[in-house]
């Protein structure tokens, strides 16, 4: 896992996002903040398990199906079963090497 820093990558209301190895983030204070670290290594865990190709083809389809369902693009974002887990368990820390295979199917 490698953090990047860059506040030019990023739209306006992104703070993180992650593709493998990479967490790049928008501000340096960040790094230290548990919760959100956290949330983005289980993006990170993810992307692992779909082979990373696979989690974004999985993450776009089901973002554009819950787009036209929702008909809000912040809903549809929420909805994303990848997100849905990652929001779930930000706050337990201990989260990730507990985590079953393909832990977010119980989002779906």
């Amino acid at each position: 896992m490698f953090v990047v820093v860059n506040k030019f990558i990023l739209a306006k209301h992104f703070d993180g996002v992650v593709l493998w190895p990479f967490i790049i983030i928008k501000r340096k204070d960040l790094k230290s903040n548990p919760v959100f670290m956290n949330h983005e290594r289980i993006h990170l865990k993810q992307q692992v398990e779909l082979l990373v190709i696979f989690f974004f083809v999985w993450y776009f389809f089901e973002y554009f199906i819950r787009l036209i369902k929702y008909r809000d693009s912040y809903k549809a974002y929420s909805r994303i079963c990848f997100e849905r887990e990652a929001y779930a368990n930000e706050r337990n820390l201990n989260y990730i090497p507990r985590r079953s295979f393909w832990g977010f199917r119980k989002y779906l």
